[in-house]
């Protein structure tokens, strides 16, 4: 019983993408261990760039000075 956390920042992320991101690391389970997708998890996590930090930095700041 895999389970599969993906955790990606909340920009923008359609319905359609996590759907095929859910599909394909689903598939990829199946091609590369042979676990059965009717008992294979994929948890995907958004989460805020104020509470994603990179370099000691929320990401929101990173992206605002790159702008």
């Amino acid at each position: 019983m895999p389970y599969v956390n993906i955790k990606i920042t909340r920009e923008g992320a359609t319905a359609e993408q996590k759907k095929a991101l859910i599909a394909g690391v689903t598939q990829l389970l199946v091609d590369t261990l042979g676990k059965n997708p009717a008992s294979t998890f994929v948890i995907i996590d958004e989460v805020d760039t104020d509470n994603w930090g990179l370099g000691g930095r929320p990401v929101t700041e990173l992206r605002q000075e790159s702008q």
